[in-house]
């Protein structure tokens, strides 16, 4: 009966997880044309053919629109692209997002100014509005791409679970340090390389390469071989595969875009972002393993018991949900 419920609980997990690798925010982007003008582009998250979550731009007052706004729906997104006019500029304006409460979203904004600055602002049910400030100073930007690397890899569930099943591999202290070490190097050389446009792949390719690379190390688990490469030499899979996660960190950074006066700043603070919050979900999978540890010597439950309860679980369930995956981003190869 436990074990039925372990296999439950973990599936349970794994599909919330997966539900939580679709999160798409709105985006809203505002490209300077002149002094006082602005070319609006707002992307809203589709619900099929012809529908789009319920959320709206709102300007403050002395923002006004001087062409027709433009409607379409492209792929799973509806797009609308406009041109706004306000004396003096948009410093000082407020802009909202009406909406944000009622879904499980947030709002990426980001405005491109003639002088090749920028500002980015992320939006949420918690804060749903600011005010649009003037030059933004290079603290300003290394805070804005920190939180942002930050934000971006514990909402990556792929990169996550790719990580948890390296620390399940790995073991002990010292391998999880070398391993984890290893993965970091990897993608941090791919994430500059790219995101300076030194090196540049298609993304879709990539995307199911990182769920490949996440099925692979299920099925290494699943398997409980202890004699393959994978488990004698951990560094060697996660330098390896860690240099595809480093191009699919580099992709959410593109959409999000570098800004042209402060590139060195805004890389190396968003790959620190990135990093604090792998930093972050290691202590905490070592926390709960640690946990599991300690609940079984006071059960007196074998570690060999409640590691067989445990990880096959995990790995199958993971296993499933990555080849899942692996299915859906193959198809976005045709549409």
């Amino acid at each position: 009966m436990k074990f039925f419920l372990s296999i439950v609980l973990f599936f349970s997990l794994s599909i919330a997880a997966a539900c939580a690798d679709e999160y798409r925010p709105a985006y809203l982007e505002l490209q300077q044309v002149s002094a006082e003008t602005y070319d609006v582009l707002w992307k809203v998250p589709a619900q099929g053919k012809d529908r789009r979550l319920n959320l709206h731009v709102l300007f403050s007052n002395g923002v006004e629109t001087i062409k027709p706004v433009r409607t379409s729906f492209i792929g799973s997104a509806y797009i609308e692209r406009s041109t706004i006019h306000r004396s003096g500029g948009l410093a000082g304006a407020l802009i909202s997002i009406k909406g944000l409460a009622s879904v499980s979203t947030d709002a990426l904004v980001r405005i491109h100014r003639l002088n090749g600055s920028s500002e980015v602002i992320r939006l949420s049910a918690v804060k749903s509005s600011f005010v649009v400030a003037g030059e933004p100073t290079r603290w300003d930007v290394a805070t804005t791409y920190l939180n942002l690397g930050i934000e971006h890899i514990w909402g990556g569930t792929d990169h996550l679970l790719f990580v948890a099943c390296l620390i399940l591999i790995a073991g002990t202290w010292r391998r999880i340090l070398i391993t984890i070490t290893g993965f970091t190097v990897a993608h941090s050389i791919t994430l500059t390389l790219a995101a300076l446009e030194l090196v540049r792949l298609p993304v879709p390719p990539i995307e199911v390469m990182i769920a490949l690379s996440i099925v692979f190390l299920a099925r290494e688990i699943a398997l409980n071989r202890r004699d393959t490469l994978t488990w004698r030499y951990p560094i060697v899979v996660s330098s390896t595969f860690g240099l595809l996660h480093g191009f699919g960190f580099a992709s959410a950074l593109r959409d999000i875009g570098l800004p042209q006066t402060e590139i060195p700043a805004a890389l190396l603070a968003f790959n620190a972002g990135v990093e604090i919050g792998q930093i972050e979900f290691v202590a905490a999978t070592i926390g709960t393993i640690w946990a599991i540890k300690k609940m079984s010597q006071q059960l007196a439950v074998k570690r060999d018991n409640w590691l067989h309860l445990v990880e096959k679980p995990v790995a199958y369930a993971v296993g499933g949900i990555t080849m899942l995956w692996t299915i859906e981003r193959v198809g976005t190869f045709w549409s």
